[in-house]
């Protein structure tokens, strides 16, 4: 953990404004910054930016603070990854004290959660591209709706098979724990003994990012009839992935795929997913 002296410095460096611009535009209005809120669908800039209080506040949806309470909320990170971020950004000597037993339990597990997310998004690719139910059904899918190869790489779309347990089982296989996998929203069942399934079975998967690379959570669009099962699947929240935290900033980046002609819709405080034709 970082020592308080160390601490001290970060927020005695990190100027909000600067923060802030690395990820929202903004225009000086009087003494203060506005710009459009990156936490709702903020059309008008409510948005404000204080440089002598050095906080932010949305007049809107109320979200603010200090720069560390920023990069916590918008990057979902914990109080001591932002401090890592913001000593990084100014160039701080972090000086580390010895974690408590529970903290290096809380910080090992969000750290496996992010190992199984990225096993997770590797998978889902591979099946995509060189399974045959993965080619023949999830790659055809895509290029019927127009997406580009480009586009299927850059967004790291994937096809889970239709396979009861197939992701599971080979997570399993690899050592990945199953009390984690079931955290993560990738797996469910077990309870009593019960047999564990995949939640994603059978679809095209989308991954959610955060702007640095992370991923935090899944999406899946069911391709086969099936009156009785959810068209879409989404992760559920989980100590890593907050629905409300991501959706909003999530549009902008997607406004490239619009531009370029796909019906890309991101589900109101659900994940990726798309819209029928």
């Amino acid at each position: 953990m970082i020592d308080k002296a160390t601490i001290d410095r970060i927020h005695d460096a990190a100027q909000i404004v600067e923060v802030v611009s690395d990820f929202v535009t903004l225009k000086k209005r009087g003494v203060n910054y506005v710009g459009l809120c990156p936490f709702h669908d903020d059309r008008t800039p409510s948005f404000s930016v204080s440089p002598s209080k050095n906080i932010c506040k949305c007049f809107a949806c109320g979200e603010g603070g200090t720069a560390t309470h920023f990069i916590m909320k918008h990057e979902q990170l914990t109080y001591y990854e932002a401090l890592k971020y913001l000593a990084k950004k100014y160039n701080i000597e972090v000086r580390e004290r010895e974690l408590t037993d529970e903290e290096k339990i809380l910080e090992s597990e969000r750290e496996s959660m992010f190992i199984i997310n990225d096993y997770a998004r590797n998978y889902f690719k591979n099946t995509l591209h060189t399974n045959p139910e993965g080619r023949s059904i999830g790659l055809s899918y895509f290029k019927e709706r127009g997406f580009r190869d480009d586009i299927i790489k850059k967004f790291e779309l994937g096809y889970a098979l239709e396979q009861r347990n197939a992701f599971s089982s080979d997570a399993l296989r690899l050592g990945y724990k199953q009390d984690l996998l079931i955290k993560t929203g990738l797996v469910a069942g077990g309870e009593n003994n019960s047999p564990l399934y995949d939640r994603f079975r059978g679809r095209v998967i989308f991954p959610v990012h955060t702007l640095s690379g992370k991923v935090v959570a899944f999406g899946g669009r069911i391709l086969r009839n099936a009156d009785k099962t959810a068209k879409y699947v989404n992760s559920p929240e989980s100590e890593i992935y907050s629905k409300s935290a991501l959706w909003w900033r999530a549009i902008p980046m997607y406004y490239q795929c619009i531009r370029q002609g796909l019906r890309m819709l991101y589900l109101l405080q659900e994940l990726h997913s798309l819209q029928d034709k």
